[in-house]
C-alpha cells in the first residue's frame, strides 16, 4: 500500500511560480514512477509530467513543456513539480499518482489507468 500527501498548491497571479510536493509512505516500487495529473473544472483528467524511480527518466505534456519541472528525491520519497511561467489554464485540482510498474515509453507513462495510488489533490489558481 502507498499513501500519497501532495501540498503546495494555491493562488498566484499569472507568470507566477508555485512548487508542487509530492510525499510518497508505504512501499516504494523502485521499478515504478510517480506522475502529476490534473483536472480542471468541467473537463477530463490530464496527464502532466511523470519520473521514473529509477533511471529519473521525465515526460512531459506539450502544454507545460518548458515551464514545469518533475523532480525527485528518492531519499525523502518526493517528487516535486516545479511550475513557472503559470497561465490561467494552468487552474486546476493537481494529483500525483504512482505507478508500481513502468515502461520507458511516453504512451505508457501519460496514461492514468497505469497509475495505481494517487493522492487527495491540491487546488492550483492562477489569476489573470
Amino acid at each position: 500500500q502507498v499513501q500519497l500527501v501532495e501540498s503546495g498548491g494555491g493562488l498566484v497571479q499569472a507568470g507566477g511560480s508555485l512548487r508542487l510536493s509530492c510525499a510518497a509512505s508505504g512501499r516504494i516500487f523502485s521499478s515504478g514512477a510517480v506522475g502529476w495529473f490534473r483536472q480542471a473544472p468541467g473537463k477530463e483528467r490530464e496527464f502532466v509530467a511523470a519520473i521514473l524511480w529509477s533511471g529519473g527518466e521525465t515526460y512531459y505534456a506539450d502544454s507545460v513543456k518548458g515551464r514545469f519541472t518533475i523532480s525527485r528525491d528518492n531519499a525523502k520519497n518526493t517528487v516535486y513539480l516545479q511550475m513557472n511561467s503559470l497561465k490561467p489554464e494552468d487552474t486546476a485540482v493537481y494529483y500525483c499518482a504512482v505507478a508500481t510498474s513502468s515502461l520507458k515509453a511516453t504512451w505508457y507513462m501519460t496514461r492514468d489507468r497505469n497509475y495505481s495510488y494517487w493522492g487527495q489533490g491540491t487546488q492550483v489558481t492562477v489569476s489573470s
